[in-house]
This record gives structure tokens, sequence and C-alpha cells, in this order.
């Protein structure tokens, strides 16, 4: 996966390295830091493209992120869509969450997934919820879901 900055810097490190680098040193700038993992996209024809973030939050502070875009030629259901932005999400979230117990770093997956029925990506909510609350994050849906729906949403 290649990651890169909002201003377009590539980061060269491994995700997981680049991460960790982060957290040591937003905390050894006195930051208590909390991170929401979120993955949204577009069709465009019979391509699905991706965006994922990693989003650093500073207590009062700020914030910003890390974005991996990727793309899939294939015609998926809304629902299948919705579930592969979770699963590109929780794989990030996976690969990670060791970091975030080591530095005590609180994490949040956001689903990019209205809770209200009347829109279809709703048709998702109940097996995206299993499946985050499941891998035994926090889980966040729409209105919530800023790391998905605003972050993700913008850079897709």
């Amino acid at each position: 996966m290649k990651w890169r900055k909002l201003n377009g810097d590539r980061i060269e490190l491994p995700i997981k390295k680049q991460v960790e680098k982060t957290i040591i040193k937003e905390h050894n700038l006195g930051h208590k830091l909390k991170v929401c993992i979120g993955t949204d996209s577009q069709v465009r024809g019979d391509v699905v493209e991706f965006a994922s973030v990693i989003v650093f939050l500073r207590e009062k502070k700020g914030g910003f992120m890390y974005i991996n875009n990727s793309s899939e030629k294939r015609i998926m259901s809304i629902k299948e869509r919705m579930i592969l932005e979770v699963a590109k999400s929780v794989e990030i979230a996976y690969s990670l969450c060791d970091l975030f117990d080591k530095y005590d770093v609180a994490l949040e997956v956001h689903a990019d997934i209205n809770t209200d029925p009347h829109f279809k990506s709703n048709e998702a909510l109940r097996e995206a919820m299993g499946y985050i609350l499941g891998m035994g994050f926090v889980f966040k849906a729409k209105p919530d879901a800023f790391a998905s729906s605003s972050c993700a949403d913008k850079v897709v």
C-alpha cells in the first residue's frame, strides 16, 4: 500500500513504522492522541475508487491524516461496496492496533454507512457493525463517522 499526506507528500516508510514514529513525536510534544480509521468509495463507470484514511486527532490541538487510494475494476452492489470499505478499514486497524495499545492511543473505526433506514447504505449497517465490534474495535457510523464520511470522502 502506498500512503501519502494530505499535501501530497509520499510516506516512504512502511505505514506501521510511520505511525509509530508519529505517535512518539506527538507524545513527545505533549499531545494526547486519538486515531480514527475510515474508508470511502466512489463508483466511476465500472471502476470503484477507494480512499482509506488514518486520522490523528490531537486533543484540543487539531489533527492530520495519512491517505491510501486504491481501485477495483468490477461492478458491485452498494452493500458489497460498504462491506468492502469496512474490510479495508478493519485491515488497517488490525495491522496497527498493537501500536495503539502499546502507546495508549484510543482507536475508532468509522463506517460511511447511514443509520437512517431510508438510505441505501443502511443495508450493510448490521453486518458492518458486527464485523467492527467483533474485531474488538470501537464502531462509529454516520453522522459520527467523520473519518470516512468527511475525511476519506474528500480524497477519493
